[in-house]
C-alpha cells in the first residue's frame, strides 16, 4: 500500500510541475459571464433592466457601453450592485438623447477584460401606412385583392374590416396574409362595399383609408381565358425558424389550379409547409436548406395551359461558431495564432477584441483568414482576446487568453537610437548595444512605419549583430517615419528601444497630374486636373506648366500656373481642330516628369444645337475597374438621346464606343490592366448629331502584392452560389473571407455568357453587399460568374467560376412554316419548324385540329409531340370535310401562341384517281393528282438525283456481271463439228418458219471425248487429242458500246417465241433473246431487272451444281445462259468465220443461219430484241436453266 501511495504522490507532483508554467491558462476562466444582456422591446416611459453578472477573481469592475461609448449614470440610468443596468423611464427622443441602441457590459479584473454580447433596446412604434388599399372594380365570379403595408416594431398583426365589421382571417373564399394582403375568390355581389386595413402592435393601432369594391355582372356566356397570375411571389428574406409567406393569386376561365415546386427540382418539405387559401404557400419554422427559388404555377384544369412566377427565399441566420480560439502560452518575441470561424447568413464579420477593445492591424499584428496573428510578442500582449462574429441578425463572442512568459537573462533594450535623413527615400538609423547581456545578442530587428495616420503597416528588417547602423532606403519622400530596434538572443528578445521619428526630404513629382478636357464653345478648352497624392507629389507642389499645340503644328505654347490652381481655360482657339495638351508639376526640388500628350478636338463652328459636354468624373474602384460618373452641363438646354463612351489605353487605338441610355449617369469600365493609364471620352448625342466631348485621363492603381505590403492578398470570396431567379436574372450570394479590416470591403462581379469571344461585352458590377441580383440577362443562356473583393487597394484573385443557365422564356411566337398534307384517304401529315425567335427552348408541341363543324362547336382534337419532333399524323379524317389545323410551342415556363389555322380539304370522292386534296394557309401547299404527289422543285431535284444514282449503280453491277460472264464464255462446252451433227440429229426437226409456239428443243449431253473445266476457272476445253484453243482473231466488244447492229425487220419477224420440250436424261435449256422492235418491248429498266414473269432466281452466279448418277450435267448457270443467248449463239470453236459471234453487234443475218442450219447447235424459235442490254440481263438470269 505504501508503494502505491508513493507512486501516486510522484505522479501528482509530476503533473503539478508539468502544468505549473501554464497555470494562467487554466485559471483565466476565472473571469467569465454568468448572465448577459438580451434584446428587449418596450413602451416609452417604461422601465428596462439589463442583466450582467460576471464571475472571476476579485476585484471585478463592471462598466456599461452604449453603441461603444461608456454609459453615464443619471437619475434615470444607474448601475445595480450586481453589475446590472437599470433605466427607470425609457426616452425616445431624437439623436443621442434617445435610449435606443446596443448595450454591452465590460467586466475587468487583473487578468484582463471581457465584453458581453450586444443587447438591442428598441422602443415599440408603428408608423403611418406606406401602402394604402385602393378601390377596384371586378366582375362577379372573379377575384379581388387589396393590400396595405406599414412599418412597425414589433411587427404588427394585420386584420381587415368590411363595412367597419372585422373579417375572419381565413374562410373558404377570403384569405388574409400576414404581409397585409386581403384575397377574395369567387367574388359575389354581396362582397361589394368598403374595406380597410387594421395594423396593431403593443405600441398602437392604425387604420388605413377605406377602399371600395365594386362588383359588375359577369358576361354570359363566359369566354375561355388563359391563366394569368395577378399577384405572384416576391423575393423575401426570412430569419431562421420564422415563417415565410409566398403569395400566388391567378385568374382565368375556368378557374386555374395553383401548384408549387422548387426550381432546383428538390422536393418541398411537407411537414412544415402548407397552402393557405387558394394557392398561397406558408413555410413555418424555416431552415437553411429550405432557401431557394420557388415556382408558382397556375394551370387551366384539363389542359396544358399554364403560367409560372418565381421568387427567391433567402434564409437569414445569426452567427454560430464553428471553430474557437484556444488559450496560448508563448515566450517573449514569439508568435501567437488564434483561429476563429463562424457561420451565418449573411456571412458574419469577425472582429478581434483585446481586453474589450478592438484590435487594429499593424506590422506585428495581422488579421486574415479568420486568424489573429501576433508576431514579436511583447509583455503588453498578455491579455484576454475575444472573437466577435456579427451580422445583421445578431452576434456571438468567444474568448482566449495569451500568457507571455518572460526570460530572466534576456538582454536589455538597444540604447541611444537616432536617425538622420540621407535623401528623399533613405534614412540612416544608428543605436548602441544593450547595457546588459549584450554579448548574447545574435541579431537586431529594425522596425519602422509611417508616423501619420492610423493602422499603418509596420515593416521589419533583420540584420546581424556585427553592426549597429542601417540605412532604410525604400521610404517615400516628404513623410515622417517612426523607428525602433529590438535585440534578439537564443532565449528570446529584448524590450523595444525608444521610438525615434525622422522625416524624408522632398523630391521631384513622380508623375504628372491627369488632365480632364472639355469645350464650352468651338474656340475654347477647359483644362482641369486633380491634386497629386502625397505618394506621387513627393513634397509640396509649387507650380504647374501647361503645354499645348495643334496636331498639325510643331510650335508649342507654354503657360506656367501656381501650385494652388487646378484648372485653366484656353481661349481663342480654332474650331474643329485637334489640340494636343500635356502638363508637368514641380516641387521645390524641380520639375517632374511630363505627362503624355492628350488630344481633344474643338467643336465645329455651327449653329446646330447639339448637347454640351457632360461633366465627367472618373474614379478607380480597384486595380482593374474604373467607375465613370457624369451629369449634363447646367447650361445644356437641348434634348439628349443617349451617350457614347470611348476608352483606350495610352498609346493604343481607340475602341468602338459603348452606347448608353439617356437615363444613365454611371458606367463601370472593367477588365483593365493594373498600373496603366487610360483615356476616357464621353459625349452626348441627339437627332442632330454628336455633342461636345469631355476627355479625361485616369490611371489604374497597382494590385498590391505580398512584396509591396508584406501581407498576403486577401483570399477571394468563397461559397459563391448562383440561383436562377427568372429568365433574365440570376441571384448571386457569396461569403466574405474570414478576416477583419478597418477599411470597407467592396466586390466586383464578373458576368458573361459562356464562350464569349468579345471581351468588351463582359459585364462588371460593383457592390459592397454579399449578394447581388444580376439583371437584364438573355433567356435560356448559360452564364459564368466570378467575384473578387477589394480592400484598401488590395484585390483578391477571382473566385472559382460558377455556371448557371437562365430559365427559358415561354415562346413568344408560334411555330413557323406550318404545312399540312393528305397522304392517305383519311390521314394527313402536319409539319412545322421552330418558332422564329432566338434562344427559344421547346419541350413539347400542341396540335389542335377540327373540322369546320367541330370548330364552330369549339370541339378541338388535341395531339402533343415532344420538342424534338416537328411533324405529326392526323388520322381518321372524314371525307368531305374541311379541317383546320394549328400548332403551338410550349416549355416549362408556359405556352406560346398558336399559329394561324391551316385548312385541309378532304374531297368526298376518293376513287376516281383525280382527287385533288388541298392544304391552305402555308406558303407551299402540296396537292395530289392521280395518286401521285406534285412536289416542289427541291423535292423533285432530290428524287431525280437519287434515282440517277440508283440507276448508275444498277448499270455498273450489270456491267460487272456481264463482263465476268463473257470472260467465262469460252470455258463452256465446245464441240467438234461431228459432235454438233450428232446434237442436231438428236434434236429432231424444227419448223424453220417458227410456226409452232410450243416446239420442244432437246439438247444432248456433251460427248464423252470432250472435257470441260466445270468450275468456271478458265475458258479451256480439253478433248482426247489435247486442249482446244479458242479463236482470238477478233476482240470481243462490250455490249454497252455496240453501235453497228443491223436491223433487218424481215429477219426479226421470222423469229418467234419458242418453248423447248425435253426428254428424260437430257438437260433442257430455254432461252429468250429479244431483238424485236415491237412497240410492246420492255423499257430499259425492265430489261435490266428482268421480266415480271421471272419469279425464281439466285444471286450466286459462280456456284456449280452436282451431277447425278444419270449422267445429266448441270454447269454454272451463267455460263449456260451465255451459251444459249446472243444474236449468234454458236460456239466460237465451230468455224473461224463465226468466231465473232460473241459480239453483241454481230450481223442480224446470222440469226437466220442459227434457225436454218440444224448442224450448228441449238435450234428454236424466239422473239429477238435488238437491245443488247436486255440480252445480257436475260443471259445472266438464273431462271433460264431448268434441270
Amino acid at each position: 500500500m505504501a508503494h502505491v501511495k508513493r507512486r501516486l504522490y510522484q505522479r501528482l507532483l509530476f503533473c503539478l510541475v508539468l502544468f505549473l508554467p501554464i497555470s494562467g491558462v487554466l485559471c483565466f476562466s476565472e473571469l467569465f459571464f454568468l448572465k448577459e444582456p438580451v434584446d428587449v422591446t418596450i413602451m416609452r416611459k417604461e422601465a428596462v433592466f439589463f442583466n450582467c453578472q460576471a464571475r472571476g477573481e476579485a476585484p471585478i469592475d463592471v462598466r456599461w457601453l452604449k453603441n461603444g461609448v461608456k454609459v453615464v449614470e443619471s437619475e434615470r440610468v444607474y448601475l445595480l450592485s450586481n453589475g446590472s443596468l437599470y433605466i427607470s423611464e425609457v426616452e425616445s427622443r431624437r439623436g443621442d438623447k434617445s435610449d435606443e441602441g446596443f448595450y454591452q457590459c465590460l467586466a475587468q479584473n487583473q487578468y484582463g477584460a471581457i465584453l458581453s454580447q450586444k443587447a438591442r433596446l428598441t422602443i415599440a412604434s408603428i408608423s403611418s401606412f406606406a401602402i394604402q388599399p385602393t378601390s377596384i372594380v371586378v366582375t362577379e365570379g372573379s377575384v379581388a385583392r387589396f393590400s396595405c403595408k406599414v412599418a412597425a416594431h414589433p411587427p404588427p398583426i394585420i386584420t381587415w374590416e368590411f363595412n367597419r365589421v372585422t373579417l375572419p382571417l381565413a374562410t373558404e373564399r377570403i384569405t388574409v396574409l400576414t404581409s397585409g394582403v386581403l384575397q377574395i375568390h369567387g367574388v359575389q355581389r354581396a362582397d361589394a362595399g368598403n374595406y380597410r386595413c387594421i395594423a396593431t402592435n403593443i405600441a398602437s393601432r392604425r387604420r388605413s383609408t377605406e377602399a371600395t369594391l365594386t362588383v359588375t355582372p359577369a358576361r354570359s356566356p363566359q369566354l375561355p381565358q388563359r391563366p394569368h397570375i395577378i399577384a405572384g411571389p416576391q423575393n423575401i428574406s426570412v430569419l431562421l425558424h420564422q415563417s415565410a409567406t409566398l403569395e400566388c393569386m391567378a385568374t382565368g376561365n375556368p378557374r386555374p389550379i395553383i401548384s408549387w415546386s422548387r426550381a432546383d427540382s428538390k422536393s418541398i418539405d411537407v411537414y412544415n409547409t402548407k397552402v393557405l387559401g387558394n394557392g398561397n404557400l406558408i413555410i413555418t419554422d424555416i431552415k437553411p436548406q429550405q432557401g431557394g427559388v420557388y415556382m408558382c404555377r397556375a394551370t387551366t384544369p384539363g389542359t396544358r395551359n399554364y403560367t409560372v412566377a418565381l421568387a427567391n427565399v433567402t434564409v437569414l441566420a445569426p452567427p454560430s461558431l464553428v471553430e474557437w480560439p484556444e488559450s496560448l502560452t508563448r515566450p517573449r518575441a514569439g508568435t501567437a495564432r488564434f483561429v476563429c470561424h463562424a457561420e451565418g447568413a449573411p456571412t458574419p464579420q469577425i472582429t478581434w477584441l483585446k481586453n474589450g477593445e478592438k484590435v487594429h492591424s499593424n506590422g506585428r499584428i495581422k488579421m486574415y483568414h479568420s486568424k489573429l496573428v501576433i508576431n514579436q510578442i511583447i509583455p503588453e500582449d498578455d491579455a484576454i482576446y475575444q472573437c466577435q462574429a456579427e451580422n445583421e441578425q445578431g452576434s456571438v463572442l468567444t474568448m482566449a487568453r495569451l500568457i507571455v512568459v518572460m526570460s530572466e537573462d534576456r538582454p536589455s533594450a538597444p540604447r541611444n537610437i537616432r536617425a538622420d535623413t540621407v535623401s528623399s527615400s533613405a534614412i540612416l538609423l544608428a543605436w548602441e548595444r544593450p547595457l546588459y547581456n549584450s554579448d548574447k545578442v545574435i541579431a537586431y530587428s529594425v522596425h519602422y512605419m509611417k508616423a501619420e495616420g492610423l493602422n499603418n503597416e509596420e515593416y521589419q528588417v533583420v540584420i546581424g549583430n556585427d553592426t549597429t547602423r542601417y540605412i532604410i532606403d525604400d521610404l517615400e519622400p516628404a513623410l515622417n517615419y517612426t523607428f525602433y530596434v529590438v535585440a534578439y538572443m537564443p532565449m528570446g528578445a529584448s524590450r523595444m528601444s525608444d521610438y525615434v521619428i525622422q522625416y524624408t526630404l522632398e523630391d521631384v513629382p513622380l508623375r504628372a497630374p491627369e488632365l480632364s478636357l472639355t469645350s464650352h464653345s468651338p474656340t475654347d478648352i477647359q483644362v482641369s486636373w486633380q491634386r497629386l497624392p502625397d505618394k506621387l507629389s513627393r513634397g509640396h507642389v509649387s507650380g504647374y506648366r501647361l503645354s499645348y499645340r495643334t496636331s498639325s503644328e510643331s510650335a508649342v505654347s507654354h503657360i506656367e500656373l501656381p501650385g494652388e490652381k487646378q484648372k485653366h481655360l484656353l481661349e481663342n482657339l480654332q474650331p474643329d481642330t485637334i489640340y494636343l495638351l500635356r502638363i508637368v508639376a514641380a516641387t521645390s526640388v524641380g520639375w517632374g516628369e511630363q505627362s503624355a500628350w492628350t488630344s481633344h478636338r474643338t467643336p465645329k463652328a455651327s449653329s446646330a444645337r447639339v448637347p454640351l459636354a457632360p461633366e465627367l468624373h472618373l474614379e478607380p474602384s480597384n486595380c482593374t475597374t474604373i467607375l465613370a460618373r457624369w451629369q449634363l452641363a447646367p447650361r445644356n438646354s437641348v434634348s439628349v438621346q443617349g451617350y457614347k463612351l470611348f476608352y483606350h489605353e495610352e498609346s493604343q487605338p481607340e475602341n468602338i464606343p459603348v452606347k448608353l441610355h439617356a437615363s444613365d449617369n454611371t458606367h463601370t469600365i472593367g477588365g483593365l490592366d493594373p498600373r496603366k493609364k487610360y483615356h476616357v471620352k464621353l459625349l452626348a448625342y441627339n437627332v442632330i448629331g454628336d455633342g461636345y466631348q469631355a476627355d479625361q485621363t485616369v490611371s489604374t492603381p497597382g494590385c498590391v502584392s505580398v512584396r509591396d505590403r508584406l501581407v498576403p492578398p486577401p483570399p477571394p470570396p468563397h461559397n459563391v452560389y448562383a440561383k436562377i431567379n427568372s429568365s433574365t436574372s440570376v441571384f448571386l450570394h457569396w461569403s466574405r473571407p474570414a478576416f477583419t479590416a478597418s477599411h470597407a470591403v467592396n466586390y466586383t462581379v464578373r458576368c458573361n455568357p459562356v464562350g464569349l469571344q468579345n471581351a468588351s461585352l463582359v459585364l462588371y458590377l460593383q457592390t459592397n453587399e454579399q449578394s447581388l441580383l444580376v439583371r437584364d440577362l438573355e433567356p435560356n443562356t448559360r452564364y459564368e460568374f466570378a467575384i473578387r473583393l477589394h480592400i484598401d487597394q488590395l484585390s483578391s484573385p477571382w473566385s472559382p467560376v460558377v455556371y448557371r443557365s437562365t430559365f427559358p422564356e415561354a415562346p413568344m411566337r408560334a411555330p413557323s412554316n406550318v404545312k399540312v398534307s393528305l397522304i392517305e384517304e383519311d390521314t394527313a401529315l402536319v409539319s412545322w419548324k421552330l418558332p422564329d425567335e432566338p434562344n427559344v427552348a421547346v419541350t413539347h408541341y400542341t396540335i389542335l385540329y377540327a373540322s369546320r363543324n367541330a370548330w364552330i362547336a369549339g370541339e378541338w382534337q388535341v395531339l402533343q409531340r415532344e420538342g424534338s419532333i416537328t411533324m405529326a399524323l392526323l388520322e381518321n379524317l372524314k371525307p368531305g370535310q374541311v379541317y383546320l389545323v394549328k400548332v403551338s410551342a410550349s416549355n416549362s415556363m408556359g405556352d406560346g401562341p398558336f399559329s394561324h389555322a391551316v385548312e385541309l380539304t378532304v374531297r368526298a370522292d376518293l376513287s376516281t384517281g383525280h382527287d385533288v386534296r388541298l392544304s391552305h394557309g402555308s406558303t407551299h401547299s402540296t396537292t395530289f393528282s392521280n395518286g401521285f404527289y406534285h412536289l416542289d422543285q427541291k423535292s423533285m431535284t432530290g428524287i431525280s438525283v437519287g434515282v440517277c444514282i440508283a440507276l448508275i449503280c444498277i448499270v455498273i453491277c450489270a456491267f460487272i456481271i456481264v463482263c465476268r460472264g463473257k470472260n467465262r464464255k469460252f470455258s463452256t462446252v465446245k464441240t467438234y463439228r461431228e459432235g454438233v451433227s450428232t446434237s442436231a440429229a438428236a434434236a429432231g426437226h424444227l419448223d424453220s418458219e417458227g410456226q409452232a409456239e410450243n416446239t420442244d428443243v432437246t439438247v444432248p449431253m456433251i460427248s464423252q471425248s470432250h472435257f470441260v473445266d466445270a468450275k468456271g476457272g478458265s475458258n479451256l476445253v480439253i478433248n482426247s487429242l489435247g486442249p482446244i484453243q479458242p479463236s482470238t482473231e477478233k476482240k470481243r466488244k462490250c455490249f454497252f458500246f455496240s453501235s453497228n447492229v443491223k436491223k433487218d425487220s424481215n429477219t426479226v419477224q421470222n423469229v418467234r417465241h419458242g418453248v423447248a420440250s425435253y426428254h428424260t436424261g437430257t438437260t433442257v435449256l430455254t432461252y429468250e433473246d429479244e431483238l424485236s422492235t415491237s412497240p410492246n418491248q420492255p423499257t430499259t429498266l425492265q430489261a435490266l431487272l428482268g421480266r415480271p414473269g421471272d419469279t425464281e432466281g439466285s444471286s450466286n452466279s459462280e456456284g456449280s451444281h452436282e451431277t447425278g448418277d444419270s449422267g445429266r450435267y448441270s454447269h454454272d448457270e451463267t455460263e449456260l445462259s451465255n451459251l444459249s443467248s446472243g444474236p449468234n449463239s454458236r460456239p466460237p470453236s465451230l468455224t473461224v468465220e463465226h468466231s465473232g459471234g460473241s459480239d453483241c453487234s454481230g450481223p442480224a443475218e446470222e440469226l437466220n443461219e442459227l434457225s436454218e442450219d440444224s448442224q450448228t447447235g441449238l435450234k428454236g424459235t424466239q422473239s429477238v430484241d435488238p437491245s443488247c442490254c436486255h440480252h445480257e440481263a436475260q443471259s445472266s438470269s438464273p431462271s433460264a436453266l431448268s434441270v
